[in-house]
C-alpha cells in the first residue's frame, strides 16, 4: 500500500477487492441503468445484497459521468457511490472529460454527505477498454485537484484489482508528485 498526504487527506494506493473495503463509501463502476451488470459492479451488488438494487431503481439511472448514491446494503461501507465512467472509442469523443466528471462527481458526493472516508475502483478500465495508463492519469489528477481544495475528506483509496494496475498507478502518481 503507498500513501501519501495532499492537503488534509491521505491518499491510498492498494490492490484489494472494493467490496471489503471499511470506507464510508465505496465507489461502483456502474452502468447506466444503475441496476447491476459485470465487474466492479456486480460484484458490489452481490455483496451488498438486495438493497442495493431496490435502492438503484428509485434513481432511474445515471447519465455518463455523473454519480449516485445509495445504501452500501450488506458492505462494511455505508454507502455504495454509483458513477458511469465513458465507454473507450478512440479518445476523441470527450472520454477523458467525461471519466475526469465521473470521479469529480463522485467526491463531491462524498463530500455533500459529509463522508470521511471514500475507496475507488479504476473506473472505465474493465468492460469500457479505457487503457490503464490513460485512467489511472486521469484518476489520480482529478483526485489530487478536488483535495487540494477540499479538506473535508480524511481517506480517498485506489482499490487496485491485479498488480499490473497497482503498479501503474503507483508509477503515475510518483510521476504527478515530482
Amino acid at each position: 500500500m503507498i500513501k501519501i498526504t495532499i492537503n488534509k487527506t491521505v491518499l491510498e494506493l492498494t490492490e484489494g477487492n472494493i467490496t471489503e473495503q471499511e470506507t464510508d463509501a465505496i465507489v461502483s463502476a456502474a452502468n447506466s441503468s444503475l441496476l447491476g451488470g459485470g465487474g466492479v459492479d456486480g460484484a458490489i451488488h452481490r455483496a451488498g445484497g438486495p438493497a442495493i438494487l431496490e435502492a438503484c431503481k428509485k434513481l432511474g439511472g445515471c447519465p455518463t459521468g455523473e454519480a449516485r448514491i445509495t445504501t452500501g446494503g450488506n458492505l462494511k461501507a455505508k454507502y455504495v457511490i454509483h458513477t458511469v465512467g465513458p465507454v473507450y472509442h478512440d479518445g476523441k469523443r470527450n472520454e477523458p472529460e467525461l471519466l475526469a466528471k465521473a470521479y469529480k462527481n463522485s467526491l463531491a458526493l462524498t463530500s455533500q454527505y459529509k463522508l470521511r472516508s471514500v475507496a475507488f475502483p479504476s473506473v472505465s478500465t474493465g468492460a469500457y477498454g479505457y487503457p490503464l495508463n490513460e485512467a489511472a492519469m486521469i484518476a489520480l489528477k482529478t483526485v489530487i485537484a478536488y483535495l487540494e481544495t477540499h479538506t473535508d475528506i480524511q481517506v480517498v483509496r485506489f482499490v487496485l484489482f491485479n498488480f499490473k494496475a497497482c503498479q501503474i498507478y503507483e508509477n503515475t502518481l510518483k510521476a504527478l508528485i515530482q
